[in-house]
């Protein structure tokens, strides 16, 4: 499966095998457009990748970078990359973000997307308003669970939850983690479930579902 990432960029340290396609997007005279793809500068699309690769391993990666040096970005930018990685043939792409507003220029990509048959995973903050891509319908919507380890799933409201913590030894980055990293984990296990489209992959991820609805505290704990 050709998964995009869709983020910061993709530097994965060997051996992991290079990534199948390179592009970056930015906004140029109020206009998103092609520039030249530099290393993953603050880490976040690495860590989404790394995440994928450990739970698929024959995934085939794209990296649409539309990040440079923080987690900012435009609608225009994101509908840019995302395009792009439907050209390359991506049929899963992750989005380990979410913008403010709805914008038709990104609802018209995320459409166009869904169409061709790409299943898009999207982050989705445990609580707040609605962000998107997370919020249009079709998009998998992926938050954080700390109940979940790699491989596990939760059903909360409006998202599947997932693990919210990096592969591997998270002790070096004990503040990151949350919906971003869930995306990875979620992208992960649908691409070595490796669904025929949106139906079969909601239908397997609720199979698979450990937990259904948030967990719940009591007073001693």
């Amino acid at each position: 499966m050709r998964i995009a990432i869709i983020d910061s960029g993709v530097t994965l340290p060997p051996p992991a095998p290079p990534v199948a396609a390179r592009a970056a997007f930015a906004l140029g005279d109020g206009v998103a457009g092609m520039v030249t793809p530099h290393p993953d500068r603050i880490g976040h699309g690495g860590a989404v990748a790394a995440i994928v690769r450990s739970l698929a391993p024959n995934a085939t990666l794209l990296d649409a970078q539309i990040f440079d040096e923080a987690p900012t970005t435009s609608a225009a930018v994101v509908a840019a990359g995302l395009r792009w990685a439907v050209e390359q043939g991506a049929r899963l792409a992750t989005m380990s973000f979410g913008l403010p507003s709805d914008r038709a220029v990104l609802r018209a990509a995320v459409q166009d997307a869904l169409d061709s048959g790409v299943l898009l995973v999207a982050a989705r903050p445990a609580r707040g308003a609605p962000v998107w891509p997370a919020a249009y319908p079709g998009v998998i919507a992926a938050t954080g669970d700390a109940r979940c380890a790699p491989g596990e799933l939760s059903i909360l409201p409006g998202a599947y939850g997932a693990c919210p913590r990096r592969c591997g030894d998270d002790s070096a980055h004990p503040r990151t983690g949350g919906a971003s990293l869930a995306v990875g984990h979620l992208a992960g296990l649908l691409a070595r479930l490796a669904p025929t489209d949106r139906a079969e992959a909601v239908a397997q991820l609720d199979r698979l579902a450990r937990w259904r609805g948030p967990e719940r505290r009591t007073a001693h704990g």
